[in-house]
């Protein structure tokens, strides 16, 4: 069968995405599958062995990788639905077209493209511990001299916390540019039809904004969820995955098995969980509100 002009070219735009796919995802992937049957070690010079899923057993048998896992999971539930309505909000402010919009856009935005190493460092600064910290200035200035200063980062209860912060504050202003293009892209019609029913802000939020926004807010939810499973440099920075395990995640104790252990074989089955983890709960997420979609 002959393809047409049209096929190919399409075949010829698409190419460059499946090697980028193949070489960087799918292929480390059967490599890490592979490894993860073995029990191989960096710079060991036994044997490789095929050990089946004793890697994997082992796994799951590790408290300090069930602990990153469970941290994962609550960065991520906590994360992604307070960035989400954080940016919401402030791209509902600046689509108002208030005085000095385009400022504002461009200061929510700056955190973004900051290194997030240089944003880790910033924030290890203003969570400093004693009264001279920022943070703790600020609060105990807020709280009119209640608040005792605190050591955010080395405290069990408020080391994640700490985290999460940052990565809100870090991350907002991408939504909030993909959020605020989806509102300029709603007609003006809809609100002037709804204003002339008697339908108030509240209202109109609820049955034409939110419907309007559902495909924007379904990709950046997405996107948010996947960059909060792979939560790592501001854990290596700030907290090394302390204290007490309160910070560790997947792809740090990922690293500290590959690197620091040396043990490349259960690193590699720790990657398979995890690859394996965010493509569940991508997929589920995703199914969910497309099930919402053709619910609406």
């Amino acid at each position: 069968m002959r393809l047409n002009d049209q096929t190919t070219s399409a075949l010829l735009l698409v190419t460059p995405a499946l090697l980028g796919l193949l070489l960087f995802i799918l292929l480390p992937f059967a490599t890490a599958l592979v490894l993860a049957f073995t029990d191989l070690r960096l710079g060991s010079p036994l044997a490789v062995n095929f050990v089946g899923t004793d890697q994997f057993l082992s796994l799951f048998n590790d408290p300090d990788f069930i602990r990153a896992l469970l941290n994962n999971l609550l960065f991520a539930a906590v994360v992604v639905p307070l960035q989400t309505i954080l940016a919401l909000a402030l791209a509902l402010l600046l689509n108002r077209g208030l005085p000095g919009t385009v400022a504002f856009r461009t200061l929510f935005f700056m955190p973004v493209v900051f290194p997030m190493s240089l944003v880790a460092v910033i924030w290890s600064l203003i969570y400093a511990p004693g009264e001279n910290g920022m943070m703790n200035a600020f609060l105990q200035w807020a709280s009119f001299g209640l608040w005792e200063a605190k050591d955010f980062l080395r405290d069990p209860l408020l080391a994640m916390p700490a985290i999460m912060l940052l990565s809100i504050w870090q991350g907002v202003g991408f939504q909030m540019v993909i959020l605020l293009a989806g509102l300029q892209g709603i007609p003006q019609t809809l609100y002037e039809a709804a204003a002339l029913d008697g339908a108030g802000r509240w209202r109109q939020l609820l049955h034409i904004t939110l419907p309007q926004l559902r495909n924007p807010l379904i990709f950046v939810m997405l996107v948010t969820t996947i960059l909060a499973f792979r939560l790592f440099d501001q854990v290596q920075i700030m907290t090394r995955g302390g204290p007490e395990n309160a910070t560790t995640t997947v792809v740090y104790e990922t690293v500290q098995a590959a690197f620091a252990r040396q043990q490349v074989a259960l690193a590699s089955a720790m990657t398979v969980v995890f690859f394996l983890l965010v493509l569940s709960i991508t997929w589920l997420q995703r199914r969910f509100t497309h099930h919402e979609r053709e619910v609406a």
